[in-house]
């Protein structure tokens, strides 16, 4: 379905109120943040390690003692909280509470790790049943431990999240491994970052005794390949308290968005790529695909947030025959949407207008999905993708409220 830009909701003023200012304060933090808040082309930042307070610049915190963990990790199971703290140094609305978790996770090896997150809730007495929960997916911050939206002032994407929180709704924003933790982060491998979506339910319904059952996952820019996931893991768990996923700003396979990388925009991403395969493979060797300039940019990525400044085109980055390796191709596989059936409806959003042919790969993979028995309602915008995420939030607080009232999802599906 085809949707104009800026889609009120008529029949709810409070709402229209409150989605007018959120765009609004989304456009004024975007000018503060890091990089653009869910944009796909990642945007140099400085060097972490020029400052001996670095977030202070940035709008960022300081990694405290809060997110160490011991080595080794003590057992746990997945989801079990290890601690929480109440945190009120975010740039958020007052309405907005936020406590901070360290949770059991599992990395894509079945290891016992730790991951880090923050749950935001409302500042009042929660309804019957608690309050309802957004498990949200975030974009892509880099690969060190201090990228964490938790270690950030405005929690990434504060304005949009605090939106939700005013709604009534719980978000849990969990950071991923290895962001915040001591543990490698497992950069943009999908089932990984989705466990650790799954996995900080629970722990933030231990931390928050306030927050309800019922749940859905949602995500935007690299995040909705997590969101997706979800669905897909879930449908090995069957947790009937999870009601389906939303994935703004478009999906497609790993393999075609590089594919696009190399032709449009940021080649440095393919160095975050070597890293995150290695992470998923560790008999992975990085300089079987990245030339001798990207490996000196490789050893720079834990002390930066976001895209590595190279300045260099992809060719001189990475090997001619990268794309044959078999680890590469392995990556790619296991990172391809719509190969299994998933389990609850789907919210697939996305622009008509980017660089990246979103669109289409968006389509291809809706198909896919589909094609397994999914059930996905689909939304285009006529705008480009970076402002599909304030565009579309009418329609997304329309399926997620019908999700919770128990309505039936429309499927697009054919």
């Amino acid at each position: 379905m085809s949707c104009p830009r800026k889609p009120w909701l008529a029949d709810d003023r409070d709402v229209r109120s409150l989605l007018l200012i959120t765009i609004i304060a989304i456009a004024a933090c975007l000018a503060a943040v890091p990089s653009a808040a869910g944009s796909n082309v990642a945007t140099p930042l400085h060097d972490v390690t020029q400052h001996k307070q670095p977030g202070s610049r940035r709008g960022m915190l300081p990694l405290t003692a809060f997110y160490d963990t011991p080595s080794p990790l003590p057992a746990g199971t997945p989801g079990e909280l290890i601690r929480s703290e109440q945190f009120d140094q975010y740039q958020l609305p007052l309405e907005v509470s936020a406590v901070r978790i360290l949770y059991h996770s599992r990395s894509a090896n079945g290891e016992d790790v730790a991951a880090s997150g923050v749950v935001l809730f409302p500042y009042r007495s929660p309804p019957a049943g608690g309050w309802p929960i957004i498990a949200w997916a975030h974009g892509f911050t880099g690969t060190a431990r201090r990228c964490a939206p938790s270690l950030m002032r405005n929690v990434y994407e504060g304005p949009f999240l605090s939106m939700y929180v005013k709604l009534g709704y719980a978000v849990v924003a969990t950071d991923y491994v290895g962001l915040g933790t001591s543990f490698r982060n497992a950069f943009i491998d999908m089932e990984s970052n989705a466990a650790d979506v799954i996995y900080s339910i629970p722990a933030a319904r231990a931390a928050v005794p306030t927050l309800g059952t019922k749940w859905v996952a949602m995500g935007n820019s690299g995040g909705t390949l997590a969101a997706l996931e979800v669905a897909d893991l879930e449908h090995g768990i069957g947790d009937p308290s999870y009601l389906g996923s939303v994935a703004i700003m478009g999906v497609g396979d790993m393999e075609d968005a590089y594919r696009q990388l190399f032709v449009h925009t940021s080649p440095s991403m393919f160095i975050f790529l070597a890293y995150g395969i290695k992470t998923i493979y560790p008999a992975f060797q990085v300089d079987d695909v990245l030339t001798e300039k990207a490996l000196a940019l490789y050893d720079e990525i834990d002390n930066v947030c976001a895209a590595v400044p190279s300045g260099l085109p992809a060719d001189q980055l990475l090997k001619a025959d990268w794309q044959t390796n078999s680890f590469v191709k392995r990556f790619f596989s296991r990172n391809t949407l719509g190969q299994k059936p998933t389990y609850g409806p789907l919210l697939v959003i996305a622009g008509e207008i980017d660089p990246l042919s979103l669109k289409e790969m968006t389509m291809r993979s809706v198909t896919s999905i589909c094609r397994h028995g999914g059930q996905v309602q689909l939304y285009t915008y006529d705008g480009p993708s970076a402002e599909v995420l304030g565009d579309s939030a009418a329609e997304q607080i329309t399926w997620i409220r019908e999700r919770f009232s128990g309505r039936n999802a429309r499927s697009d599906c054919r």
